[in-house]
């Protein structure tokens, strides 16, 4: 279309999908000196509402690199401490949570959509094109740009179009399309109540692991409980999700509360009308990310079960190590090639992490604390050091990738 290539051969991308990494993406990449746009369907930025998430130290580590902790940390509240009960409430554990000596780094609870509404809002103020209320309908690849057109028969062209439109992706099919998210085993509930009969520090995060099912909560500031429980069994039903009510998924999880001296029956049984289920569902390992000019980020790519509490702060890292293989790399197909595999390992680790959890295959309790919901773990096979290093918005990804592979592999 006669643009002037930019960074890695590209000047103009195209972002379908304004959730966490979607939005986060277009910031990191604009820090990164690209021009971007963002496409959204949904006609306002409080799409998923009603799901709380945690950030970790991670996914804050990566906000940082583009400026972006402050936005995010005017909403929601921080944690510190996680607690683990049993069954009878006797606590088995207590630990702090990575991050609580740097002040910009503690774990932090908030909505999604609050999450989303606040990297909408400071992509707005650097002046990065938020289009809302189009949804995708076809992607046209050609040789020397990609072509989108929406269900209101719009388009849009560029010179690479990055999928970040979640567990359902539209940019997923024309990439993958025989591959689907697999159910992981168990349905997740969240909720919250400013009636629950608990008081405690607004810090602290507990999770219980009950007989019949995990359970968490953290209370904010303003004295709301948040709480989500996961339950093993089969999926819920389409026509269940759609239908259900706030009294019917208590009436579902109140019996195997109940069977448990915790805390956690009197939360839900204190919770009216703000409650939200989901089945728990991850991308197999081994998905394809990229054909053509086209990359897929965030759940898009790999998604995993919610259990080690990862999935927000993947999408964090991916925008960060994605603007930077772009920005470093001499080509695009050498820029792609660095962000798979510096991602894929990592992300693929946590899908299977999360997934065993989810099925049973061990305790949340007994893995290490590095991320809430499972408590979690720090997403190895890369090491702290190593993704501080990726992260770092110094440090140049092709020549650290360059330098670490043999010799005929570099190219």
């Amino acid at each position: 279309m006669g643009s002037t290539r930019g960074v890695a051969g590209v000047a103009r991308i195209i972002v379908i999908g304004g959730g966490t990494a979607g939005t986060a993406a277009a910031l990191a990449l604009h820090r990164a000196g690209f021009d971007v746009t963002v496409h959204e369907a949904h006609p306002d930025s409080a799409e998923d509402i009603g799901a709380f998430l945690t950030l970790a130290t991670n996914g804050l580590r990566a906000l940082a690199q583009f400026d972006a902790v402050s936005a995010v940390t005017s909403v929601g509240f921080p944690l510190t401490t996680l607690r683990v009960l049993d069954g009878t409430g006797t606590e088995l554990a207590r630990r702090p949570l990575a991050g609580v000596q740097d002040p910009l780094l503690p774990y932090r609870c908030l909505r999604r959509g609050e999450l989303n509404a606040a990297l909408q809002s400071e992509a707005a103020r650097r002046g990065i094109d938020v289009r809302h209320g189009a949804r995708l309908a076809s992607v046209e690849d050609g040789p020397d740009d990609v072509t989108v057109r929406f269900t209101d028969g719009s388009t849009a062209t560029g010179d690479l179009l990055i999928g970040a439109d979640g567990l359902n992706s539209t940019v997923r099919r024309t990439i993958a399309p025989a591959v689907d998210p697999r159910y992981s085993g168990e349905h997740v509930l969240y909720g919250y109540t400013t009636e629950a009969p608990v008081a405690g520090p607004t810090d602290l995060f507990t999770l219980i692991r009950g007989s019949a099912a995990a359970f968490g909560y953290a209370v904010s500031p303003a004295g709301e409980t948040y709480w989500f429980a996961r339950v093993s069994g089969d999926p819920l039903s389409a026509e269940d999700l759609a239908n259900g009510t706030p009294a019917r998924w208590r009436d579902l999880l109140l019996p195997l509360l109940r069977k448990d001296a915790t805390p956690a029956a009197g939360m839900v049984a204190a919770t009216t009308d703000s409650i939200l289920v989901t089945n728990a569902t991850e991308m197999p390992p081994a998905t394809p990310w990229r054909a053509g000019r086209a990359l897929l980020i965030g759940d898009a790519a790999h998604a995993a079960s919610p259990a080690t509490g990862q999935g927000a702060s993947m999408a964090l890292e991916d925008a960060v190590v994605l603007a930077k293989a772009l920005r470093d790399a001499p080509d695009t197909e050498s820029a792609l090639t660095v962000y798979e595999t510096l991602r894929r390992p990592r992300v693929e680790h946590n899908i299977i992490t999360s997934g065993r959890i989810s099925r049973g295959a061990h305790s949340p309790a007994t893995v290490r604390p590095g991320s809430l919901g499972g408590p979690g773990t720090t997403a190895a096979p890369v090491g702290d050091d190593d993704l501080v290093r990726q992260l770092d918005w110094d440090t140049n990804l092709w020549t650290m990738v360059t330098d670490s592979s043999p010799a005929g592999d570099r190219g």
